[in-house]
């Protein structure tokens, strides 16, 4: 297994035969300025100690050599493996988030789903080893990412979410915690869930849902977006509001935040209600929660990854700058006796 981290830089090896050309040229011209002055034996009493073949191709073999391991070590080729175990401590959190209608009202800047968004990817943002996973809900509720710790994937789910998601109506406040219960298969890590909602419309059986909760040692935060004044539930068409939701009778609908069943679910789970109005507020009780709940160890992870080779090539790169140092251009005793290309 190997890999090139910047296989870009092969295009530089190019420089390699325009040194060779450079080189050649430098030799031929050089042979037909010392023709000029006289014959080779003439030449070779002045200057007994020159070198006229041998010592300039080693310099040239050696630079050229050069260049090739540090155009080697810019691409950096990776081969091995680095396995690391990784030990993660920390909260399993499912955030259960709400889609309904009643989250397009705008009583809460930019929206109530626009808040909420914000709130989820901020609350991410201050997490540090934590895993966390998504639930979807409306009228029914559905599993959008399942536990991880890839921040970036979750804030990018969240993001993508819409009331267009659950064609059913209602808030379905029971089946988002027990899908999010679903999601804690661990018996040994600590469980949090984050509920965000307005509340309203919260359908039967909360109280089931609460007891299963309870059961699982699932502690729920609930942070309830919207006022108790309420708001009208835009509809609108490529971006401008064109008219508001009505009932059966022709009535514009009013959504108000209720905040009484979201308390009730977080006092009888041991979490805590919040309101979602300010996003700092929200973040400070949020962690100062999260700080009090007791964090466990999650399985260790083996991470295997290519190791990056660049390093011997720069060393190789470096000692062929040295040697080439230490070869001048006159002949040595011990190239004498070799005489590697029969110089007379």
């Amino acid at each position: 297994m190997w890999g090139l981290d910047t296989p870009f830089y092969f295009y530089l090896l190019l420089l390699i035969p325009i040194l060779i050309a450079v080189y050649l040229w430098n030799t031929v011209w050089k042979k037909k300025k010392i023709a000029e002055f006289g014959s080779g034996n003439y030449l070779k009493r002045l200057a007994p100690e020159a070198s006229t073949t041998s010592k300039p191709l080693i310099k040239m073999i050696l630079l050229a050599a050069t260049v090739f391991a540090l155009i080697i070590a810019l691409v950096n080729p990776k081969f091995g493996t680095r396995i690391e175990t990784v030990k993660r401590q920390g909260v399993d959190i499912v955030f259960a988030i709400d889609v309904s209608k009643s989250m397009l009202a705008e009583d809460i800047a930019p929206s109530r789903l626009g808040k909420t968004k914000q709130l989820a990817s901020q609350i991410i943002n201050n997490l540090a080893s934590d895993r966390i996973g998504i639930v979807g809900y409306a009228g029914s509720a559905f599993p959008m990412l399942p536990i991880t710790t890839d921040y970036s994937m979750a804030k990018m789910y969240i993001q993508d979410m819409h009331t267009d998601m659950v064609s059913s109506m209602g808030t379905a406040l029971r089946e988002a915690i027990e899908v999010g219960s679903n999601y804690f298969d661990d018996p040994k890590t600590s469980k949090v869930m984050i509920l965000i909602s307005d509340g309203e419309d919260h359908g039967e059986g909360i109280n089931e849902a609460i007891a299963m909760a309870e059961d699982k040692g699932i502690k729920i935060i609930t942070i309830g977006v919207g006022t108790p004044e309420g708001g009208q539930i835009p509809i609108k068409q490529n971006g401008r509001t064109i008219d508001y939701k009505k009932d059966v009778d022709g009535s514009t609908v009013v959504t108000k935040l209720n905040d009484a069943t979201l308390k009730e679910i977080a006092e009888k789970t041991g979490g805590v209600f919040m309101y979602g109005s300010k996003t700092d507020e929200v973040l400070q009780l949020v962690d100062q929660t999260l700080q009090k709940i007791e964090k466990t160890d999650f399985e260790s992870q083996q991470i295997a990854d290519f190791q990056s080779q660049f390093q011997w090539f720069i060393g190789l790169a470096l000692l062929l700058l040295i040697i080439d140092s230490l070869v001048l251009e006159r002949r040595t005793a011990w190239m004498k006796k070799i005489n590697l290309f029969n110089e007379k």
